[in-house]
């Protein structure tokens, strides 16, 4: 595939595309003969796997540690594992944030619903 049609597929910008590449999150890419990045279904997985982790917050320079160690082999899975759990609980931190930021909009617009439907007078100016 080309940098075009990977950049549409995966909705990332060819810039992306080379940065990640740049930054050796992507291992390299074949190109043809004519030099020409040639996608093949690795570096495609590659993308898939770095717009998904940067798209959950994952730092450049965390993934940039966990493809180094990849390519250090089978010798550094328990370091990658625990990168990824490091990252895990960083998330489900955030995810718990969200949650109840969730509930405390949720309170308030069922507030406004009783105001709106009459089933509420003593509205008190809160935050």
């Amino acid at each position: 595939m080309t940098i075009a049609e990977v950049s549409k597929e995966y909705n990332l910008t060819p810039d992306t595309i080379r940065y990640y590449e740049k930054e050796g999150l992507i291992p390299r890419v074949p190109r043809n003969k004519s030099g020409i990045r040639d996608f093949d279904e690795n570096s495609c997985r590659w993308i898939e796997f770095i717009k998904c982790m940067r798209n959950a917050g994952l730092s450049i320079e965390v993934l940039s540690k966990y493809v180094k160690l990849m390519g250090e082999g089978p010798k550094t899975a328990s370091e990658r594992k625990k990168l990824l759990e490091d990252q895990r609980d960083i998330l489900l931190k955030k995810q718990k944030d969200i949650n109840e930021t969730i509930d405390r909009i949720n309170h308030k617009i069922q507030i406004y619903d009783d105001i709106v439907k009459g089933k509420r007078e003593d509205y008190i100016l809160e935050p």
